[in-house]
């Protein structure tokens, strides 16, 4: 006999009882997912995400669409999810400049990251690097500090947006260098890579996953990794670590979320096959050569990981001489 069948026969006995058809567990999922990428595409989340999709598509045998959802720095969509019915049929693909950084750089931030979402894993941890444009005179990151401290107020950087991650590092980039950048904050890391190779800005705080293609391409040049040890993947590049002995930044990371209350059978599913996702290995080799190097964990290790996180983050915010704007 089918499922539908047995469960049909289930519904009307229990009705015959008095019991509400409501009761019965119903299998998930039985319809299409939504997956929330609060920046636009081209982006590594945006990778993630889709490739992330494709694979729960198959698991599921059901439609997992991917909707970017950008402004306000990951906010808007964010706020999606966090106000979503906890069925497991929205997600969010967050990032530790929407849950982490946020709190202390954003004024009247309108979630809680931690109380309005549900963990689910953590996917990638993320590789940043200080790029500059063609035109900058300069080719490493000795030469970049002694020309901004000759021509004060010159230089510009772009980031994703005023309180993200990538904002964060950047700043205390000046903070413990003691340079003057000014900040030209875009609606995601994809334009605000594509506003250096285009000349908008000459520096740019970004994640290797949108910086590296361009450099490759001779439209960008990368100056450092900021990360206290080299990248595989850019052997030749300086790491800042090799620049500041002890060099250390806040975590970087992409991880996926759900409304909060959702329900464990349903949480333990998604972790199941988002973390099955990340690790094939099709998935973490294309992530890996976008410099985003898998994760994958329990719902609970997510959380504490995000805990620490905003602890970390409200300590470079200090650091730096960040505050909400």
């Amino acid at each position: 006999m089918k499922k539908s069948t047995l469960l049909s026969a289930a519904a009307l006995a229990l009705a015959s009882l008095g019991i509400p058809t409501a009761a019965l567990p119903q299998a998930y999922p039985i319809k299409a997912i939504r997956i929330i990428v609060p920046f636009p595409p081209a982006s590594g989340l945006d990778t993630m995400g889709r490739l992330v999709s494709i694979k729960l598509g198959d698991a599921f045998g059901q439609a997992v669409v991917v909707e970017n959802r950008a402004g306000a720095n990951g906010m808007i969509g964010s706020e999606l999810v966090a106000r979503a019915a906890p069925d497991g049929y929205t997600l969010l693909t967050g990032t530790s400049s929407t849950h982490a950084s946020s709190p202390f750089s954003i004024k009247n931030l309108s979630y809680d990251p931690v109380k309005d979402f549900t963990p689910i894993t953590a996917g990638v941890t993320t590789t940043i690097v200080l790029a500059a444009a063609n035109s900058l005179p300069v080719n490493s990151i000795k030469e970049l500090l002694a020309y901004a401290r000759k021509t004060p107020g010159k230089l510009t950087y772009s980031s994703s947006g005023t309180g993200g991650a990538l904002h964060m590092v950047a700043e205390m980039f000046k903070s413990t260098f003691s340079i003057d950048i000014l900040h030209v904050p875009y609606k995601g890391s994809a334009p605000a890579i594509m506003a250096l190779a285009t000349g908008e800005v000459t520096l740019a705080f970004n994640g290797a996953s949108e910086s590296v293609a361009l450099a490759r391409a001779g439209k960008i040049k990368i100056l450092a990794v900021a990360e206290p040890k080299r990248y595989v993947h850019l052997p030749d590049v300086p790491a800042l670590g090799e620049v500041l002995p002890g060099y250390e930044r806040p975590p970087g990371w992409f991880g996926f979320f759900g409304p909060p209350g959702m329900q464990k059978t349903v949480l333990s599913r998604l972790n199941a096959e988002i973390v099955k996702a990340l690790n094939t290995a099709d998935v973490r080799d294309k992530l890996d050569q976008i410099g985003l190097t898998v994760i994958g964990n329990t719902p609970e290790e997510f959380a504490s990981m995000l805990k620490r996180s905003i602890e970390l983050y409200g300590q470079a915010a200090k650091l730096a001489g960040v505050k909400p704007e």
